[in-house]
């Protein structure tokens, strides 16, 4: 029973409001804060629990009342109360006992890459990242920019940025994958619709203590930069380009007139991409895992289309239609489409775990 699973949480919740009222704890800061995150990370559950064995309580006392003639009547009017509250509270106590991405709470790097479409993809490359961007603003979260490669007809060739704040990967992990745009190109005189795609990758921003780097794992070139930017962006050697050698990873960074700059930037980007490869060999190895995620971050597989005659976006991992483009694009209304896909990976993970 649900109510079996739900007791050691509160057992463990009261020995901890035992251990951390005990005199001899304020002695110990660190013993003391590691005691009162792990309280505070039940505190949810404990609450859900004790209200649904209070409802189960109150159920089965109301139930006695029906053999009271006298009372039956009063009793059948409270159940129709109470026995609704039982399969929300269920369903509740399922989510919050589902196991935490150890990242969900992390900052992200993202990278959108233009793919099939040349011209169109780029542009759409800055399209979607101006979505994110209004999105991270309704959010309240900050972006920044490591490295871009504008295209000569407009848009991006490649963006990568930082975003900051409260629970981004969380959200945005779903992501990582190839997006299709459909629409009138600008330069397209026949008003013929044309099909191009973009590949976008997610990544948890990690620090030094997490990747660990040997200096002797690292080719490192300096170049002048190209393209546009300041006065003495492509007059000096600022560019950095920095080869992993055991992956092969290459993280190329021009934007900033400080080599230095550059490279931090690049070594950002890089940590990054080391523990996303990390992760994607985890998930291979365990394909149950694997097949119960939504944001794999597979840059692999077809994730979405944008078809923009229609004014309709379509996520082809939960066969969910939308006719509302322009205003998620334009309003950063991204929660309309991201709250879907994070339903439908709780109700998968809940299936997976048999809750």
């Amino acid at each position: 029973m649900l109510a079996d699973k739900l007791t050691p949480f509160i057992n463990r919740y009261n020995e901890l409001s035992e251990m951390l009222s005990s005199p001899d704890i304020t002695s110990d800061i660190k013993r003391m804060t590691a005691l009162s995150k792990e309280q505070a990370s039940l505190e949810d559950i404990v609450e859900k629990a004790k209200e649904y064995k209070s409802v189960l309580a109150e159920i089965a006392n109301t139930k006695e009342m029906l053999y009271d003639p006298e009372m039956a009547d009063m009793a059948k009017e409270e159940l129709k109360e109470l026995e609704p509250k039982l399969p929300i509270l269920k369903n509740e106590i399922k989510l919050l006992l589902l196991p935490k991405d150890p990242n969900d709470d992390r900052n992200i790097i993202v990278e959108l890459r233009a793919g099939a479409g040349g011209d169109e993809a780029a542009i759409f490359v800055g399209n979607l990242f101006e979505a994110y961007t209004r999105y991270a603003d309704l959010k309240g979260w900050k972006v920044e920019l490591l490295s871009t490669s504008p295209s000569d007809a407009g848009g991006y060739k490649e963006v990568i940025a930082l975003i900051k704040g409260d629970q981004v990967y969380s959200r945005l992990k779903y992501e990582g994958g190839t997006h299709r745009v459909q629409r009138v190109p600008a330069t397209e005189s026949q008003g013929r619709v044309h099909t191009s795609a973009i590949t976008v990758a997610v990544m948890p921003e990690v620090d030094d203590v997490e990747i660990n780097i040997n200096e002797n794992d690292l080719k490192i070139d300096v170049m002048r930069s190209s393209g546009c930017g300041g006065q003495s962006v492509n007059t000096t050697d600022s560019a950095v380009r920095i080869t992993h050698l055991p992956t092969g990873l290459v993280v190329t960074n021009q934007d900033q007139k400080s080599q230095h700059k550059n490279k931090e930037k690049a070594m950002k980007v890089l940590k990054a991409r080391l523990y996303d490869l990390e992760m994607q060999e985890a998930l291979a190895k365990d394909s149950a895992n694997r097949s119960a995620q939504v944001g794999t971050g597979d840059r692999s597989g077809r994730i979405r289309t944008y078809n923009y005659p229609q004014n309709r976006m379509s996520d082809h991992r939960i066969t969910l239609t939308l006719y509302r483009l322009a205003e998620i694009m334009q309003g950063g209304l991204m929660d309309e489409i991201i709250e879907p896909l994070i339903a439908d990976h709780q109700a998968k993970i809940v299936e997976a775990a048999g809750l």
